[in-house]
């Protein structure tokens, strides 16, 4: 009796540490509890960026879903809840995500910078002006991240701003942006290597977006035209007709769409001038699915210019040999 009667004891002691324990858990878990930086990012290479670079030791929420037109996405007004609470606001800036940054100015605390990594990275005098996006409408050409070396200069000005913001981890950032920035540079040697095989004369590109003109410049390749206009709009039939001429007289084997805006016209244009037609670039779609190994910036450029070397007769093998990985696991949020 005795023995069973402790036993009892013992059961009842257990069920109320357990229900303690449990309790503790309940009161500790969640947000409420995570004093962590809050950081808030656009475009999904930009969130990749930072999030390589702060490792754990920040929140990341990215608030342009993937496969967007970040040029006109309009944020629901969820988003000013995220806004209104960062510690920290990254976008690339140079009137990419004009609505999402009047957004951000109007709910941001005082407090909270926002930095423009593109404004950061070259000055007005660097700024391209093309196809999609000419000087007389004044706003440059965006899409810097789409040249590594500038992505670079990207996750510099991150490790800078989050040091300055939570200065008991810069070291961190520092080893963070140290091991990330050695990752960019084996991609950029890579790259060059791939693109010394294609042929004399084919590193040219006609693409549906406008995307690659800082690429271009630093890897000496020609863009010689882009469909998409300043206004979002399809060409008209004489602008067709001429970049069927461009196209032509360029040589080049291949045109390349974006996988996630379809393109009649590309198509069109491709068996008009009897090239081949590839739709699946990515502009700011990581591969993958968030979580997914792959999902990441790094695969984004591999694969990109991987594709592009390929089309146009080069061996892609250099770059398909890159570790693409992140460094650190990436649990930034990634809209889709």
């Amino acid at each position: 009796m005795c023995a069973r009667a402790s036993m009892r004891r013992v059961g009842r002691w257990m069920i109320l540490v357990t229900l303690v324990g449990s309790g503790l858990v309940a009161c500790s878990g969640g947000d409420a509890a995570d004093d962590r930086p809050l950081v808030v990012t656009t475009v999904a290479p930009i969130t990749s960026i930072v999030s390589n670079v702060v490792g754990d030791r920040a929140r990341v929420v990215g608030v342009v879903p993937e496969g967007s037109n970040s040029h006109v996405f309009e944020p629901k007004p969820s988003v000013a809840k995220d806004l209104a609470k960062a510690d920290l606001i990254i976008m690339n800036g140079l009137q990419l995500e004009e609505p999402t940054k009047k957004l951000a100015d109007s709910n941001k605390k005082k407090t909270t910078e926002v930095v423009e990594l593109g404004a950061l990275t070259i000055t007005p005098e660097q700024y391209i002006y093309d196809f999609s996006f000419p000087k007389e409408e004044g706003k440059p050409n965006p899409h810097l991240w789409t040249n590594p070396v500038m992505a670079k200069r990207y996750a510099e000005i991150v490790a800078e701003k989050m040091s300055g913001l939570d200065p008991g981890h810069a070291a961190d950032y520092a080893a963070n942006l140290a091991a990330y920035s050695a990752r960019l540079d084996g991609l950029d040697a890579a790259m060059r290597t791939a693109f010394a095989t294609i042929p004399q004369g084919q590193r040219r590109l006609l693409t549906y977006h406008d995307a690659y003109a800082y690429f271009a410049k630093e890897y000496g390749w020609t863009v010689i035209g882009a469909i998409q206009m300043s206004d979002f709009e399809d060409p008209t039939p004489k602008d067709v007709a001429r970049l069927i001429d461009q196209v032509k007289a360029s040589g080049v084997k291949a045109i390349f769409g974006s996988e996630v805006f379809p393109s009649p016209v590309l198509d069109q244009l491709s068996k008009e001038a009897g090239v081949a037609y590839v739709d699946d670039l990515r502009d700011d779609d990581l591969p993958g699915a968030p979580g997914d190994a792959e999902h990441s910036y790094l695969a984004l450029v591999r694969f990109d210019f991987a594709t592009m070397t390929e089309a146009l007769g080069g061996d892609p093998l250099a770059l398909q040999q890159v570790d693409v990985s992140d460094l650190v696991p990436d649990r930034a949020s990634y809209p889709q």
